[in-house]
C-alpha cells in the first residue's frame, strides 16, 4: 500500500536513512539533480540534514511516498523568501527510487505538494529538469506549462554538459 505525507522535521529526520537511499539510486540511475558520481547514501546524509532544517525553519515543503512503510519516493517545495514573490515556490528534486517507478508516485506526490503549496498560499510554481531525461516527459502530463531551454545548465551525475528545461504550473 502506497502513502503520501507531508513530513515536518522530526518525521524528516527519521525519514532521512531511506531518503539517503532514494536520491542515492536516482543519482546513480543517472538523475541529475545537484550530484556528481559515485554518490552513496551515506553521501547524501549532509544533504537531507540541511532539508530537515530548512523544513523546520518553514522554507521547504517535503512529501514522501511510502510503499509498505517504506519512503520509496519524495519531492520539495522551496518556499519562495522575497517580498516580492509570496505567491510562487520552486518544485525540488521529485525522486521516485527506481523499484517503485510505474506506480504513479511522482503523479501523486507533485498533487499533494501543489495541494499544500496552494494552502500556502502559492499560485504559481516553477521547476527545472534533465533535458531529455525521463522525468521532461512527465510535467506535460501533470498540467505544467514548458518555457524553454537553457543550454549547458549543469552536469549529468557521470559528467558532460546538461540542458534543463523550465516549467510553470499556476495552482489554487
Amino acid at each position: 500500500m502506497t502513502v503520501i505525507r507531508i513530513l515536518d522535521a522530526e518525521a524528516a529526520c527519521a525519514a532521512i536513512p531511506d531518503l539517503c537511499e532514494v536520491l542515492s539510486d536516482c543519482i546513480n540511475g543517472g538523475a541529475s539533480v545537484g550530484f556528481m558520481l559515485p554518490f552513496t547514501p551515506d553521501d547524501a546524509v549532509p544533504y537531507w540534514e540541511d532539508t530537515v532544517r530548512a523544513v523546520e525553519a518553514g522554507d521547504i515543503i517535503l512529501a514522501v511516498a511510502e510503499l509498505d512503510g517504506r519512503v520509496v519516493g519524495t519531492v520539495q517545495v522551496g518556499l519562495a523568501s522575497k517580498p516580492n514573490q509570496p505567491h510562487r515556490a520552486d518544485i525540488m528534486k521529485l525522486l521516485v527510487h527506481r523499484c517503485a517507478r510505474g506506480l504513479g508516485l511522482s503523479r501523486k506526490l507533485m498533487a499533494a505538494v501543489e495541494d499544500e503549496a496552494a494552502q500556502q498560499g502559492r499560485t504559481l510554481l516553477v521547476l527545472d529538469t534533465a533535458t531529455g531525461s525521463e522525468a521532461e516527459g512527465i510535467y506535460p502530463r501533470f498540467g505544467w506549462e514548458r518555457v524553454g531551454v537553457i543550454p549547458d545548465y549543469a552536469l549529468w551525475p557521470q559528467g558532460g554538459y546538461c540542458s534543463t528545461t523550465l516549467f510553470y504550473k499556476r495552482i489554487g
